[in-house]
């Protein structure tokens, strides 16, 4: 079971279409990279080379 961390002012805001972003601030509370690819990661993770690096060469 995952652990539910308590929000707190600054771990996240609303976009314009109302979508909650979470922070860098979130993130380093939560302690691990979802590799979700989200927008504030401070692990340096990035959906787009990962998937490009799983990719086999024939």
């Amino acid at each position: 079971m995952k652990k539910i961390i308590p929000l707190e002012d600054g771990d996240y805001y609303l976009t314009p279409e109302g979508y909650r972003c979470f922070t860098e601030q979130y993130h380093l509370k939560r302690g691990y990279c979802c590799e979700s690819g989200c927008r504030h990661c401070p692990y340096g993770f990035d959906k787009y080379k990962q998937s490009k690096n799983t990719t086999k060469k024939e």
